[in-house]
């Protein structure tokens, strides 16, 4: 089967469903064989089950490739090692890992339990690296090098009502960064290629029908196109980049650097030194997101919102 992807090796969690297998079914139609790693969990990652994954496994066979399934908690290291070695054992390589599977417990940060934070942070941030730890090792040690690709949201900048979620959101682009920096060392090197970005995906899934206020969404299978792109090796020159894509939208999120200084004016500051420089030098950036909420809270407040 000849296509973007022919040849190919991709492991993707959170395949049974949603933006995972809109992913899985397109990097299968492009000629991929597909590890489908999907736990089949509920939203809050209960009552686990292998059906979703066995379901998703024959839909990618009837497009002509293969395809194995996974079913084990993204979170904990065996699970990682097991996925990745479902690829290696079953086709020799793994080419390209896409980190989906995700879970959600929704609360405001001052009435938020350690029981409500820690098992989204495991899924979503640990899920990431259990996948990205034990794809790195075998791609750093392939001649055709691989890509790896996370999945983070716009919630990584801040969330009101999900504070886990969006900490283990910032945590994957960190993640990711840090995967694309040893893939750049492992290059310069002499070693093979290997890419590490993240999609921003905005689509209508399970985990979107709660989100708090009105948002440009899409379909699943509008974010398939750049996955695809960013496994194949036609994008493996991309590397550290975070793309939100929703619907016919795909954008690119600025690097983070420094953009001004100042100096204590002796050898230490001083409190009161630097309340009389700040507002006058180096300032506060504005933070898009919290002037979007007060805008609008203003419109709910005047009636002009819902």
């Amino acid at each position: 089967m000849e296509g973007y992807l022919s040849g190919k090796n991709i492991a993707i969690t959170g395949a049974g469903s949603g933006i995972g297998k809109a992913i899985a079914l397109a990097a299968a139609s492009e000629g991929a064989n597909i590890v489908v790693a999907d736990y089949g969990v509920a939203l809050d990652g209960s009552d686990p089950t292998s059906d979703i994954a066995d379901a998703t496994v024959e839909q990618i066979k009837s497009l002509g490739v293969d395809a194995v399934a996974v079913a084990g908690d993204v979170s904990q290291m065996q699970t990682g090692e097991d996925v990745i070695s479902a690829s290696v054992n079953s086709w020799g390589s793994i080419d390209g890992v896409v980190c989906v599977a995700g879970i959600l417990r929704e609360r405001m940060l001052f009435n938020m339990s350690e029981d409500e934070w820690d098992p989204v942070i495991a899924v979503h941030l640990k899920g990431h690296f259990t996948i990205y730890r034990h794809a790195m090792a075998v791609m750093r040690k392939q001649e055709t090098g691989g890509s790896i690709l996370g999945i983070t949201s716009g919630a990584f900048t801040a969330s009101t009502a999900q504070p886990n979620y969006s900490a283990a959101k910032g945590g994957i682009v960190s993640l990711t960064r840090s995967a694309a920096m040893t893939a750049a060392s492992i290059s310069l090197r002499g070693g093979p290629a290997i890419n590490a970005n993240c999609l921003a995906p905005t689509a209508k899934t399970r985990m979107s029908e709660n989100v708090p206020f009105e948002i440009e969404t899409g379909e699943p299978s509008d974010i398939a196109p750049m996955a695809v792109y960013l496994l194949s090796d036609k994008g493996r020159e991309i590397n550290a980049q975070i793309y939100s894509v929703v619907g016919r939208r795909i954008s690119v999120w600025n690097q983070p650097k420094e953009i001004r200084t100042m100096f204590a004016p002796g050898d230490a500051w001083t409190p009161t030194e630097i309340e009389e420089m700040l507002p006058n030098t180096i300032k506060q950036e504005p933070n898009p997101f919290i002037d979007d909420l007060e805008r609008r809270m203003k419109e709910m407040a005047q009636g002009g919102g819902s």
